[in-house]
């Protein structure tokens, strides 16, 4: 039903077929486009350095402590904190510094002069720039790590019951968005008749009043969401002020007031329309309706757009008209979905043009889907490691899993489509005609009745008239198996809801690598003594031996190098020539060479041998045993 186009009858064995080709090249194609890469874009902020790095002993207290972020970041006052080791502020207070150059964003606090040796911790939390809390701590020393009072956060920023109820909120908003469009649209594009269903006007009204409520609740949680986590900070009337001159509390704002509009929208639809009887007047105001319902729907969408992943990064004039598409067309797949499922078990006067004309519409839908996915992909995973080792690119893997078990079930739903008769035939075919005549004779009540007879008999017509319409609806078999099979596909798309709304809160494969990569390249290890044996053979006349190398302290700064050669039978051993080189290949770096100076019999050594950076060097050595015999062997060493 989702990805199925319209026919007059039974699906043929061509079109079945035609959409799977046409979904397995689009398949392939986000797959080619995700190996192909791109250049660097960003989501969630993320903290790539810093100085004094975490875990650094330096000698003397610096004058202020910097970080550096993946992108631009809102701060306030206390956005950066540094407390000595009995939690006390170390820092003047004055708040945060920017010192961006280019594109690198980073921000400083001036510390107090004259501070004491110990260690020192450096808690952070600021907003990104797609509306979402980050934060994080870390600790360095001076002088000489020591005790500390203070305990790291457990948990980032945006966590604990604020956060959690802020999450349901948002949940909430994605389902009522996608009931309240795509319901809408399920009325007026393929059934206009449901305008006069009760049934459908609730299911809408309802995803109105979620939203606009999911909205309420997002915008007074903001400010304790993204700052204490306390649930009475949400009615700090200077707390929701500053929200309100965010990007984030602008476009909730901004939701608000379409919703009003959606509200007017949705009086007239279920109002004014449904009881339009004249066609001219009826197709003139279902045009007026379709634009102007359009214009809020697309507002609505871009109130998300505008905040959130699609608004930072690269090519954002691209990527949040992509993104209103994809939402609207979520909307009209699930949001049509449940539409459908109510119709099909609420109301038998649907009828089979109805159906296939949503899945028409199911069909577009799809399609838009695979189309803005693919950017949305690319722009935001960008490589198979980002895919397959970050939780954005598992939870990208299930949604391309659900939306393809969506899809299977969906050609069962197309079938039954094509099966499918309307209520009346149904009706004559199951000879209704006795239930007919019993509720007839149900309201055959005489004008002189008691009060209470007559309440007893309103209450018998009214069963009547339910069974009688349950038989309509029942009397299809096809119906039958197609509510079963749209039930199952409702219970898929609710998950796929689901995965969809984490992927929105979760940090971009990309950007999670690219700060990983950071974070490796600016952390220092654990460092120590670096002890390596590396066995040679020049292939010459005693060309045989084992190199053994020592570098202390084996980190980053100035190293001693020792090295030892071994001949075959274990005693010291000289050669002619010894070369060393060190490699960072992640970084580019390198070779730098090493020419240790000889200080015995098979010993060679080399001070102040600088290691400009932590992380897997490549240390290559070079031996020749005599004018034509050499050879060059290498090993990778964890250098902090």
């Amino acid at each position: 039903m989702s990805a199925t186009a319209p026919c007059a009858g039974p699906s043929p064995i061509r079109r079945p077929l035609a959409a799977a080709a046409l979904l397995a090249t689009l398949a392939c194609l986000v797959f080619g486009l995700l190996l192909a890469g791109a250049g660097p874009a960003s989501a969630h902020a993320a903290l790539t350095g810093s100085d004094p790095a975490d875990g650094a002993v330096v000698d003397t207290a610096p004058q202020q402590v910097t970080l550096s972020f993946s992108e631009a970041i809102a701060v306030g006052d206390d956005s950066i904190r540094v407390l000595d080791p009995s939690g006390k502020r170390a820092d003047t207070e004055a708040g945060p510094e920017e010192l961006s150059e280019g594109s690198t964003v980073r921000y400083g606090v001036s510390l107090h002069s004259g501070l004491p040796d110990g260690t020192y911790t450096v808690a952070w939390q600021a907003i990104s720039a797609d509306s979402h809390p980050i934060s994080g701590a870390f600790t360095f020393s001076i002088g000489a790590p020591s005790e500390t009072t203070v305990a790291l956060p457990s948990e980032g920023a945006g966590g604990g019951p604020v956060g959690f109820l802020y999450d349901i909120a948002r949940y909430t908003a994605y389902g009522g968005f996608a009931v309240l469009v795509g319901g809408s649209a399920f009325v007026l594009v393929c059934w206009r008749g449901g305008a006069a269903s009760l049934p459908m006007q609730r299911l809408v009204v309802r995803g109105w009043l979620a939203l606009t409520g999911a909205t309420l609740v997002m915008l007074l949680l903001r400010y304790p969401y993204t700052g204490s986590g306390k649930f009475a900070d949400a009615f700090d009337l200077a707390g929701l002020q500053s929200v309100l001159d965010t990007k984030p509390g602008a476009a909730l704002v901004s939701r608000l007031l379409l919703l009003g509009a959606a509200a007017l929208f949705t009086a007239v639809l279920f109002g004014t329309y449904a009881r339009r009887e004249d066609e001219r007047e009826r197709k003139d105001l279902a045009f007026g309706l379709a634009v102007g319902g359009g214009v809020v729907a697309t507002g609505i969408a871009a109130t998300w757009s505008m905040s959130e992943h699609a608004s930072t990064g690269i090519q954002t004039n691209i990527a949040m008209p992509v993104d209103i598409l994809h939402l609207l067309a979520v909307a009209a797949w699930l949001g049509g979905l449940a539409s459908l499922l109510v119709a099909l078990y609420r109301t038998p006067e649907i009828g089979s043009a109805a159906v296939r004309r949503f899945s028409a519409v199911a069909f577009g839908s799809v399609a838009v889907l695979a189309g803005t996915g693919v950017y949305q992909s690319w722009r935001q995973v960008g490589s198979w490691t980002a895919l397959t080792g970050t939780r954005y690119g598992q939870l990208l893997i299930l949604k391309v899993a659900l939306i393809a078990l969506l899809l299977g079930v969906a050609w069962f739903s197309r079938r039954w489509t094509g099966r499918l008769t309307d209520p009346a035939a149904a009706e004559e075919a199951r000879g209704d005609a006795a239930g007919s005549d019993a509720a007839g004779e149900a309201d055959d009540v005489p004008d002189d009745v008691a009060p209470e007879r007559a309440a007893q008999l309103a209450r018998q017509r009214a069963a009547l008239t339910a069974t009688k319409k349950k038989r309509i609806r029942d009397a299809d078999p096809e119906r039958s198996g197609l509510r079963r099979s749209v039930l199952a596909e409702a219970a898929v798309a609710v998950v796929l809801l689901v995965v969809t709304t984490m992927l929105t809160s979760t940090e971009p494969g990309r950007t999670q690598e690219e700060a990983a990569g950071s974070s490796a390249a600016s952390a220092p290890a654990a460092g120590g003594p670096i002890n390596l044996s590396l066995p040679f053979d020049t292939g010459g006349r005693n060309g045989k031996g084992t190199v053994r190398i020592g570098i202390e302290p084996g980190r980053t700064g100035s190293n001693d190098l020792h090295v030892w050669i071994d001949g075959s039978d274990g005693e010291p051993m000289d050669v002619p020539e010894l070369k060393l080189a060190l490699t960072l290949e992640s970084k580019d770096i390198g070779p730098l060479p090493v020419v240790p100076d000889r200080l015995a019999e098979g010993h060679w050594s080399a001070s102040g041998v600088q290691i400009p950076m932590a992380g897997d060097w490549t240390i290559d050595v070079t031996v020749r045993t005599s004018d034509i015999d050499q050879v060059t062997i290498d090993k990778n060493a964890k250098i902090g």
